[in-house]
């Protein structure tokens, strides 16, 4: 009978301190090893323990394991769940306050000391080009934390989905088996040859394959329950397009989710893994978002131990 106060006392407890405050203000659009948060707050590294471990019993911060390093990162609001309104209320008022200018200096060294790890991690396997994309971030990494946040969504119809630049067809299978027909649109045959195969040894029978680009389905306007792109935004000439075309392709309600790489400067990604862009802020996919009436819903960052990151994003389309 008294599990719900425990639960909402841990939560307040949690939040009712100025430092894990800050912490989950820093987390909004970071990911961030133990090590990082004590340095960025000039903490030792057993109390910024101690704050975390509370955080992660309230249910506020997540963790993941990526090799022998954990990453702390903002917990999605509890779905189904009475704190849902109670802890999604807390994220946005966290969100509306400015961050210090200290912290954002510290964080801004963090950020070069992983540019730095970064590219130390490609000199040592510099001999291994072919591997380097799957080096940045291997795809189930990300498949599954957007997997997550499509089942943490509730869709007003599952009928229709999109996938732009399906590549080898991996996440088909996933979207096959929620939506009654799924579109892979891609701008290589070749690549849309290979999840045709994939499609194809999976028995899914509920796939359209089409060669070209997002404006390609300019005719499926408003029918799309929700689109999917993962790790596409850097590789197109002009990424703020996607936002542009899901917006018309998406009926009220719909979901646009995204998955891609933080802003970053190792350049060479641009000659190695034919990336146009060199990832992107926060700040620029939901400003391109708003201009085009996309709402910023859920959001988790990805920290990666060569000094990389990810931002799975959800955007939604008014009802």
């Amino acid at each position: 009978m008294t599990e719900g106060y425990e639960q909402l006392a841990a939560v307040t407890k949690a939040s009712g301190d100025l430092l894990r405050l800050q912490i989950l203000r820093v987390l909004s659009t970071e990911s961030l090893g133990v090590l990082e948060l004590s340095s960025l707050f000039d903490m030792r590294q057993p109390a910024m323990s101690h704050h975390l471990k509370v955080l992660l019993q309230a249910g506020l911060v997540s963790t993941r394991k990526d090799g022998n390093s954990i990453f702390y990162r903002r917990a999605l609001p509890p779905s189904d769940s009475f704190l849902e309104p109670v802890v999604r209320a807390l994220y946005q008022a966290v969100e509306e306050l400015p961050m210090p200018e200290l912290l954002t200096d510290r964080l801004q060294l963090i950020r070069h000391q992983r540019s730095e790890l970064s590219q130390a991690f490609f000199t040592r396997n510099s001999d291994e080009f072919r591997k380097q994309q799957e080096l940045i971030a291997e795809h189930q990494l990300y498949a599954d934390s957007v997997s997550d946040l499509i089942a943490a969504t509730t869709f007003t119809d599952s009928k229709m989905a999109l996938e732009l630049g399906p590549g080898e067809g991996a996440f088909l299978k996933t979207l096959s088996g929620i939506f009654d027909d799924v579109y892979a649109v891609d701008s290589s045959e070749k690549m849309l040859n290979y999840s045709r195969q994939s499609a194809s040894n999976h028995k899914l029978d509920n796939i359209h394959f089409i060669h070209g680009e997002i404006q390609s389905l300019s005719d499926y306007e408003k029918r799309f329950d929700c689109i999917v792109a993962n790790m596409v935004l850097h590789h197109v000439p002009s990424p703020s397009d996607i936002f542009y075309w899901s917006a018309k392709l998406l009926k009220p309600g719909g979901s646009l989710m995204i998955s891609e790489l933080s802003h970053h400067d190792q350049d060479w990604v641009r000659e190695s893994c034919g990336d146009l862009w060199l990832g992107f802020s926060a700040e620029e996919l939901s400003q391109w978002a708003e201009k085009v009436g996309l709402l910023s819903s859920e959001s988790q960052y990805l920290g990666l131990r060569n000094g990389f990151q990810i931002q799975v994003r959800c955007f939604q389309l008014p009802e």
